[in-house]
């Protein structure tokens, strides 16, 4: 049985919501299927480091975030470079951009 799942834009407007509750910037760089579209989540530090989230799934088949673009954390070039490709190859995807200063996301989110 498949989990109910929400959809990308009310997923995408709890996730910002949630972000500027805890005092983060966020905003909507891409806005993918409403529906269905997948959803990147690109974190940003003061200091201009980033870190791209993507969707993913453990091995129990539950909803995970993983690094995209690697453990440690890369440029503005390396993270639109990482993003260009994933809108590629899915262009119903969301691309949101968060403050995060410890490059933590503000929403539960299992990582793999």
């Amino acid at each position: 049985m498949t989990e109910p799942r929400l959809k990308a834009g009310l997923w995408a407007s709890a996730a910002l919501r949630r972000a500027h509750q805890l005092g983060r910037s966020g905003m909507v760089l891409r806005r993918g299927d409403a529906d269905a579209g997948g959803i990147l989540v690109v974190l940003r530090d003061r200091d201009g480091r980033m870190v791209v989230l993507t969707q993913a799934r453990t091995a129990d088949g539950e909803a995970a975030w993983t690094r995209g673009t690697g453990a440690v954390p890369v440029d503005q070039e390396g993270a639109d470079s990482y993003v260009a490709r994933q809108v590629g190859r899915d262009p119903d995807l969301w691309v949101l951009e968060i403050e995060g200063p410890d490059l933590v996301p503000p929403f539960e989110a299992t990582m793999v």
